[in-house]
């Protein structure tokens, strides 16, 4: 299984069920968590290669992910099972991903303290080995710093006009042509998920 980031040992147990029939569809898992709560929450992040993930996709998905994690039976409790797309503003799980959103705004959280800090914001600019390279304001300049992979904790895009160009442009070379969505994006958006594609399944402990 690739490499993805999980604040979790039993995040990482559940990418390694899931992401055998999630592939087997098609897609690729691009986050997972299980939510804590009076019932928990599993929330599933997949989209297609190429980009462009629809509702019935989630759906599909939703099936096949209920249907081993009966057989596998790694959650005690009762769980309800969440599968969206990524979003806009998607969250960067997989050291691919650094280097496929290469020139784009995010922002990146490492576990331990780097020089002084925890959160950094700048400009993608790939990967080289097993490092992120993430162009960052320091001292009024800009300064290419490298952080390990496996230093992270948390990372994903900020939404900006040049996102939402690619995101579109993507959306329309996969097939999935629905510019209506982007037509209310705004600044005021910043920051929050687009929910607009889930599917949410029911699931419970045997």
């Amino acid at each position: 299984m690739t490499d993805l980031i999980a604040k979790t040992a039993i995040d990482r147990r559940l990418a390694e069920i899931v992401c055998p029939a999630i592939e087997g569809l098609g897609f690729e898992l691009v986050r997972i968590r299980l939510m804590g709560g009076k019932t928990r929450i599993l929330q599933i992040m997949a989209d297609r290669p190429e980009g462009g993930i629809e509702v019935a996709d989630c759906a599909k998905i939703s099936t096949a992910v209920s249907a081993v994690l009966d057989v596998e039976d790694p959650i005690e409790d009762n769980y309800v099972l969440e599968v969206s797309s990524p979003g806009i503003d998607r969250p960067l799980t997989r050291l691919k991903d650094f280097a496929m959103w290469d020139g784009y705004e995010a922002r990146i959280e490492t576990t331990e303290l780097i020089d002084g800090r925890r959160r950094f914001k700048g400009i993608l600019a790939g990967t080289e080995d097993d490092e992120v390279l993430i162009e960052i304001e320091e001292g009024g300049e800009a300064v290419t710093i490298g952080l390990k992979f496996d230093w992270l904790s948390d990372a994903k895009l900020i939404l900006t006009d040049e996102l939402i160009s690619e995101m579109l442009r993507q959306r329309k070379a996969a097939g999935v042509i629905d510019e209506s969505q982007f037509d209310e994006i705004d600044e005021t958006e910043a920051g929050e998920d687009d929910d607009d594609l889930s599917e949410d399944a029911p699931a419970t402990k045997h």
